[in-house]
């Protein structure tokens, strides 16, 4: 039975609620630090803790979702986003407001392990799945940069953070009273074999873990600063802080319809054949992006946060095709735990960074990130062996 179509739209929206989220303060660090008297940059690090739970979280977050149940941990998602929110917009100096990000950072963590693989389990075009998921987790990254921007505008920094933790408490709402319930918990469901030679299934853990390493990395940079990307290389074209939302949106909604095509082709073809030319463009796009000012970077940043978004579905997959769900949060959880642990590092070193070196800096060393990252997927096997399950084929979850 798959996911019926009210759980899947609550599903998504969760999605857009957690990357809203983490990238509210990266576009309101500006106007944070101005009430309080300091630079964004120096403000930055403040936010790691939420990153670095992000990350640390995923693992127990995926290990009650395949014990316990992952509705139950679902509800417990979108309550503790919205309290965190609250949180948040009621802090008064940077520790109080870095305790109240990292708070947030624990519940943010929930959904990635749990949200993907309830949406997923089965699904029929898994890769699909994953893509329109993948689509609405993006769209949340554009509505932050929209949405924080007039808000931080119109109402101040604060409400920037108060109006989505109230989305999100109704989210929670109606996720209990929707949702059904389950009649248990993925991991006493039946086993559906999913059996691989052990080494080829040690070189996909292999090139899972350090793809979604490096690729988290880049996602971190580029999403938390190409906000203040934009403002210093536009400055004198563009200065008023929604115009700047706005324009950062229009790339964020347009680098995430990437996902429906990439989704199609992952159901379709072998996931190294699709993600090798992915991730492969992104280094020159960077390169590109390093020394260019005014529209030309602008088009340069539409540019690689394509490449950049194309490549989020594949890791997700990777689990679906690998990974039997009784397990999939886990390892799900897992992967979560070492490759956001790590990229969290992104987040605590993009101000100081900035700071000391400029953005051009930081451009090339992502560009060698991106490098990296085609390195590991050139390992990928090009094909499942024939006794493996069929590419991104999901077995029929258990009634509910």
């Amino acid at each position: 039975m798959s996911t019926g179509r009210p759980t899947a739209l609550l599903l998504n929206a969760g999605h857009a609620l957690d990357h809203l989220f983490l990238l509210i303060f990266a576009t309101a660090v500006g106007a944070i630090a101005a009430e309080w008297g300091m630079v964004w940059q120096d403000l930055m690090p403040y936010t790691a803790g939420a990153f670095v739970m992000f990350g640390l979280g995923s693992l127990p977050a995926g290990r009650l979702g395949d014990l316990w149940g992952r509705r139950a941990m679902m509800v417990v998602f979108f309550l503790g986003m919205g309290i965190s929110g609250l949180l948040i917009a009621s802090t008064s100096g940077p520790w109080s407001l870095a305790a109240a990000l990292t708070l947030m950072g624990v519940f943010a963590s929930i959904y990635h392990p749990v949200g993907i693989p309830m949406i997923v389990q089965g699904s029929r075009n898994p890769g699909f799945t994953i893509g329109v998921n993948g689509l609405f987790g993006n769209l949340g990254i554009a509505v932050a940069a929209i949405l924080t921007g007039f808000l931080v505008k119109g109402f101040g920094w604060r409400a920037a953070f108060a109006v989505p933790g109230g989305l999100a408490l109704l989210c929670a709402l109606m996720f209990a009273l929707i949702v059904p319930r389950e009649t248990e918990p993925p991991a006493r469901r039946p086993k559906k074999s999913v059996d691989l030679p052990r080494a080829l299934m040690a070189r996909v853990l292999a090139v899972m873990t350090l793809a979604a390493i490096s690729s988290s990395l880049i996602f971190n940079f580029t999403t938390n600063g190409n906000g203040q990307l934009l403002t210093e290389r536009l400055r004198g074209l563009i200065d008023d802080p929604a115009t700047l939302g706005v324009l950062l949106a229009l790339v964020y909604t347009i680098a995430s319809l990437a996902q429906l095509v990439v989704g199609k082709l992952i159901d379709r073809y072998p996931l190294k054949w699709v993600y090798l030319p992915i991730v492969a463009a992104q280094a020159p796009l960077f390169l590109l992006a390093a020394p260019a000012g005014g529209w030309p970077l602008y088009a340069t940043v539409l540019a690689f946060m394509v490449f950049v978004f194309g490549a989020i579905p594949f890791v997700d997959a990777m689990i679906v095709q690998y990974v039997d769900d009784r397990m999939r949060s886990r390892v799900a959880g897992m992967r979560l735990t070492v490759s956001f642990g790590v990229s969290s590092l992104a987040v605590y070193v993009l101000g100081p960074t900035v700071k000391a070196a400029g953005f051009e800096t930081l451009l090339t060393v992502m560009a060698g990130i991106a490098a990296f990252t085609t390195l590991c997927v050139a390992l990928l096997p090009g094909r499942i062996p024939s006794h493996a399950p069929a590419p991104l084929t999901a077995a029929p979850a258990a009634p509910r």
